[in-house]
C-alpha cells in the first residue's frame, strides 16, 4: 500500500501546476536559492488545505457554494496578479543577468498565498488521502497525517529539483534575449491559463 502510495504522491507531484510553475520562474529569475525558498512556500502551503481535509473543512468548500467561489476567485485573482506580475518591467520574476535583491519572506509568502488560495487542492486531499488508509486501522487520523507529511516531503524535493534545473539554465537563457522574451510570456501566459481555468471550474 505504501509503495503504491509513493508512485501515486509523485506522480501528482510531477504534474506542472502552479507551485511548479512559480518555483521553475524564480530559479530562472533568481537562482537555486531563490528556487528553494519558492519551494518551501509552495509546500507549506499545501498545510491548511491538509488539515482542511483531515478536519472534514474541506467538505464545507464542496457543499457551501459560496464558501467555495470566495475562495475560488481569490485565487484566480491571485494568479492573474501574478502573470501581471512576470509581464511588467522590474517584477518579481524578471529574468535578467543581475539578480536583484527579492526577500526570503517575499519569496515564501507568495509560494504560500498560490496554494492556500486553491480551494480545489483541499477537495482533492479529502479524496486522495482516505484512499490510502487501510480497513481496520486504529487511528486513521494519525495515518493520514503521516500520508501528508510524505506528500509534502515529495513536493518540496521535486519542487527543489525542478527549480535546480531551472537555475542550472538560466545563463544560458538571459545570454539570450529572445528566449527570455518568450519565456517571460509563456510563464505570465501559464499563470492567466492556470487563473482562467479555476475561474471556469465548477468544483
Amino acid at each position: 500500500m505504501m509503495i503504491e502510495y509513493l508512485l501515486t504522491a509523485t506522480i501528482v507531484v510531477l504534474l506542472p501546476g502552479t507551485g511548479v510553475l512559480y518555483t521553475l520562474a524564480f530559479g530562472l529569475a533568481r537562482g537555486w536559492r531563490a528556487s528553494v525558498l519558492a519551494a518551501l512556500g509552495c509546500t507549506l502551503g499545501i498545510v491548511p488545505h491538509i488539515v482542511a481535509s483531515i478536519v472534514g473543512l474541506a467538505a464545507l468548500l464542496h457543499t457551501s457554494a459560496l464558501a467555495f467561489q470566495v475562495v475560488k476567485y481569490l485565487g484566480v485573482a491571485y494568479l492573474f496578479y501574478m502573470a501581471w506580475g512576470i509581464l511588467r518591467d522590474g517584477g518579481t520574476l524578471q529574468v535578467t543577468a543581475e539578480r536583484t535583491s527579492v526577500s526570503a519572506f517575499r519569496i515564501i509568502r507568495n509560494g504560500l498565498l498560490l496554494n492556500i488560495l486553491n480551494p480545489k487542492l483541499s477537495l482533492f486531499f479529502l479524496a486522495f488521502l482516505p484512499q490510502f488508509v487501510p480497513v481496520g486501522t486504529t487511528s486513521p487520523t494519525i495515518f493520514m497525517l503521516g500520508l501528508a507529511t510524505v506528500f509534502m516531503a515529495l513536493t518540496f524535493v521535486v519542487f527543489v529539483g525542478y527549480g535546480g534545473f531551472a537555475a542550472a539554465t538560466r545563463r544560458h537563457v538571459i545570454s539570450k534575449p529572445a528566449v527570455m522574451r518568450w519565456l517571460k510570456r509563456g510563464f505570465a501566459g501559464a499563470f492567466g491559463a492556470l487563473g482562467l481555468k479555476l475561474a471556469l471550474s465548477d468544483a
